[in-house]
């Protein structure tokens, strides 16, 4: 059986025929050594990249599963091929080399520290490939797993920093560890970000409270768009412009945000608009007007039924119906709120399940807000907004029917009226206008 003794002193009498004072643990023997080692490691790398290259290609290519591409995309099986210079360079030292010389405690630890950088490597090329399977699942879509993958690759670097130090300096890593509480502080102040970012991703993920694809709007950054990636200290949200702002993980949980997840998962997206009604429009029915908006479709049924109703009541409580001042009466505002109300509740792109109203807020001196209430049953962005336009389109060519009129200021009065005076009466837009 050949031990390293008999293969060291094999070689030192093959230097022999080259050089007869050779010696082992000599320059000259070290210098071949070192070539040979280097030689040895070299072909490993080459022979090992050829065979395992065609394998895992044949492999690739015969199997029907996905995860194994997903492995050589990221260059796991690359970063595989270099345990095979690493091993040999680590053997060969213990083979060629004594113990006790300087070149041998130097490959030795070359050897060791090239193995922990692939063994790392690798590790972290198996945690794209799991967050890569992981998004490819439906969970993806309820929490993401970013923030741990990035922390898991923090903790993975770190302890590689902290072996090849302690290999480095031959002391134990227990004892450069304990050193660390020295420079707390500084490593707090330097690693903030990522800790805060990693508490963030915990409350994040445990609570459901965002994930990629959701839709946030972040008013103190100008954000508005969809998440593309939640990471361990940042955010990205690709905005509806197509830009791309990217936000601290951290401030997920500590800045007032709204996400349009509960909206899209819902059963309709909220339209809330109001109209402004010219109040001098706004007047009691008479006989004539009253048969004209009858026609109606939408509403002809509500007039017969607020007809009746009122000649009931002038009967019960003996009012002449020619006596204007005492006698109920249809108004056309009111009649126009049961007729929008019935157009709505035919409306085929409304949800009838969820809520629906025609209501008044408080008059103001732009006029009388008359607001839509209710919830379009196509959330996505264009037809929301086309549904929502010819809704308005409609109540906007109805009001004449009901002998009402939108409100519009006149800019020509208001210019003629002075500069301070245009100024005080254009306030702020109401909430009610907005959707």
């Amino acid at each position: 059986m050949v031990t390293a003794e008999t293969l060291r002193e094999s070689l030192v009498e093959l230097l022999k025929q080259v050089d007869t004072n050779v010696v082992l643990n000599g320059s000259l023997y070290n210098s071949f050594a070192l070539i040979l080692i280097i030689v040895l490691a070299m072909s490993g790398l080459l022979v090992s990249r050829l065979v395992l290259n065609s394998v895992v290609s044949r492999w690739i290519l015969k199997s029907k599963t996905h995860w194994d591409d997903a492995l050589h995309s990221h260059g796991f099986f690359k970063r595989l091929i270099h345990l095979a210079p690493a091993l040999i360079m680590f053997a060969s030292t213990h083979a060629l080399l004594v113990t006790d010389s300087l070149l041998y405690t130097v490959l030795v630890k070359a050897s060791l520290l090239y193995l922990m950088a692939v063994a790392a490597l690798s590790v972290s090329a198996l945690l794209n490939t799991f967050e890569d399977w992981y998004n490819s699942t439906p969970f993806a879509s309820q929490a993401s797993i970013t923030g741990f993958i990035q922390v898991a690759k923090l903790v993975l670097f770190i302890v590689l920093m902290l072996l090849s130090v302690s290999l480095i300096v031959e002391r134990s890593p227990l004892l450069l560890l304990s050193g660390l509480t020295a420079i707390a502080a500084v490593l707090l102040l330097i690693f903030r970000d990522t800790i805060l970012g990693f508490v963030a991703g915990i409350q994040i993920t445990a609570n459901r409270l965002f994930t990629n694809g959701d839709w946030i709007q972040v008013d103190k950054f100008g954000v508005d768009g969809e998440i593309i990636e939640l990471g361990l200290t940042n955010v990205k949200v690709r905005n509806w412009d197509n830009t791309i702002s990217t936000i601290p993980t951290y401030s997920l949980t500590n800045e007032a945000i709204k996400n349009w997840r509960g909206m899209q998962e819902s059963g309709g997206r909220r339209i809330k608009r109001a109209v402004y009604i010219d109040i001098h429009s706004i007047h009691l029915y008479d006989e004539k007007s009253l048969q004209k908006v009858a026609k109606i479709r939408f509403i002809a049924d509500y007039i017969q039924s607020k007809i009746e109703e009122l000649q009931r009541y002038h009967k019960d409580h003996s009012i002449d119906e020619g006596d204007l001042l005492n006698r109920r009466a249809l108004t056309n505002i009111g009649t126009f709120r049961a007729y929008l109300e019935a157009y709505l509740l035919k409306h085929p792109k409304i949800n009838q399940d969820m809520t629906l109203m025609v209501r008044q807020l408080p008059p103001n001196e732009l006029g009388l807000p008359l607001e839509i209430y209710c919830f379009c049953r196509d959330k996505s962005w264009v037809a929301y907004e086309k549904v929502q336009a010819d809704i308005f389109d409609h109540i906007m060519a109805m009001l004449p029917l009901f002998d009402l009129r939108a409100y519009q200021r006149d800019s020509h009065l208001a210019a003629l009226a002075g500069p301070s005076a245009q100024q005080r009466e254009t306030p702020d837009t109401p909430e009610a206008v907005k959707d």
